[in-house]
């Protein structure tokens, strides 16, 4: 799989794609082997639940009314009940009282759907159990499932009218990504399985199979995948290392210790760093691909480049790079613990003590862990896109380390410059597009 290349890339010497394939495709085999011996066959499946009957309806009246008043309450505080109070009149659309309208109370109580005529209901069935054959409903939630397929398919146009056929594989590299989580991250982490290298397999795999179906087969995305799998690894040592020092037992959160008492041989260390692995994916091939990328288009932008000149090069943008990625990291650990933060707020213990809490010390560990293996992604994926660009290409580095002498200008007569400069420029015909105008699609990914 490749792309169209307007502009004619030089071919990735044979010696060095033999290195490449040599290197890569061990790799992906021993990923593959370590995922069928750690394939979860003998997963836990989930209990049956002995939950109410769920059915779907309308609404087609709401009617408010006032609280009546509390029959006893203590000193100091209201009379009445807290609303809103009210029946909403609920059109059942399945169920065994399909086409019927029943009579639900408006829902109250902290989190409760606020609802209106013409909304879609979840209702649950609430049996009494002193005579079973009467039943009630009462309103659980809305309806979620048409906006998110109308999100989703909006989501889908926007990737594809924009990146065209790359967009249609970003999509499927998106599905697979989201198969490899559900069918072996997860139930391999549940079964038992160590949920470090459960995640380093899990990613690795889903790096081989994202890069190589969204940007190609080539020396290019090669390079990329060597440098996140190194990165990977690295992360995965230093979370070790991170969470080993603070003393991190992974019951950081209120989902860890709700998770503990349903599935009480479940590593939440671990799981803890597979929870870091799996964060870091996205962002490490954001930085990978563009640094061999950057590397590539430097080499082709200027073919004298050396080495050495390459690194330092495309480095430069390494920074920029991260500079910007470290902030988002940041600020999406942030964003998804944002009720966490907010309890500093509600929390009267010195800040040295809520800055090394668990809860905190967690995220803390997250944020450091995830930039810093982002920042060694930088060095390693830039120089090994340099050795590999110029590598049989008579790379220009002096033996001293000395940069390439520079060639003079030619003298240019005053005249004949002020008459170039007053010429209007003439369009030279794209030797590659008989309108004359670049292919906007061109690649330069370096062919196999």
């Amino acid at each position: 799989m490749g792309a169209d290349h307007t502009r004619s890339a030089p071919p990735t010497p044979p010696g060095v794609r033999r290195i490449l394939v040599v290197t890569v495709v061990p790799l992906f085999l021993a990923t593959l082997v370590a995922a069928i011996v750690l394939w979860p066959r003998d997963a836990p499946r989930p209990e049956a639940a002995d939950d109410a009957p769920r059915y779907h309806g309308t609404v087609t009246r709401v009617v408010s009314e006032p609280c009546p008043p509390n029959p006893v309450v203590p000193e100091d505080t209201p009379t009445a009940a807290e609303g809103p109070c009210g029946t909403v009149t609920v059109r059942v659309e399945t169920g065994p009282d399909e086409g019927q309208e029943v009579q639900t109370p408006i829902p109250t109580g902290p989190g409760a759907p606020r609802v209106d005529v013409d909304d879609d209901v979840i209702l649950v069935s609430l049996t009494d159990p002193e005579d079973p054959s009467v039943s009630t409903y009462n309103i659980a939630e809305h309806q979620r499932g048409k906006p998110l397929v109308w999100l989703a398919v909006l989501f889908a146009a926007a990737i594809v009218a924009f990146g065209r056929l790359r967009g249609l594989a970003a999509l499927g590299g998106l599905a697979a990504s989201f198969a490899i989580l559900l069918t072996f991250v997860l139930p391999g982490i549940s079964a038992g399985r160590p949920p470090l290298v459960v995640a380093i397999v899990g990613a690795s795999l889903i790096m081989f199979v994202v890069l190589y179906l969204t940007h190609g087969i080539s020396a290019q995305t090669s390079v990329a995948v060597l440098g996140t799998l190194a990165s990977l690894v690295l992360t995965g040592l230093l979370g070790l290392a991170a969470t080993g020092a603070t003393h991190l037992t992974g019951f950081g959160s209120e989902d860890a210790t709700t998770l503990s008492m349903f599935r009480a041989d479940v590593d939440l260390h671990g799981l803890l760093l597979a929870g870091i692995i799996i964060g870091s994916l996205g962002v490490l091939d954001d930085v990978t691909v563009t640094q061999a990328a950057a590397v590539n288009e430097l080499r082709h932008a200027n073919p004298s480049f050396s080495r050495r000149e390459l690194y330092r090069s495309a480095t430069r943008v390494g920074r920029a790079h991260i500079a910007s990625v470290v902030n988002t990291i940041v600020l999406a650990y942030a964003g998804a613990s944002l009720p966490l933060l907010l309890l500093l707020t509600a929390d009267s213990r010195a800040l040295g003590q809520i800055l090394t809490s668990e809860f905190l010390t967690t995220e803390i560990v997250r944020s450091v862990v995830a930039t810093l293996g982002l920042i060694a992604a930088v060095p390693l994926t830039t120089a090994l896109a340099a050795l590999v660009s110029t590598a049989g290409r008579g790379d220009t580095d002096t033996p001293t380390g000395e940069p390439a002498p520079v060639v003079p200008r030619p003298a240019t007569d005053r005249a004949e410059a002020l008459r170039a400069l007053s010429t209007p420029p003439t369009r030279k015909p794209s030797p590659a597009t008989p309108s004359g105008w670049p292919d906007p699609d061109r690649s330069t990914d370096t062919t196999w």
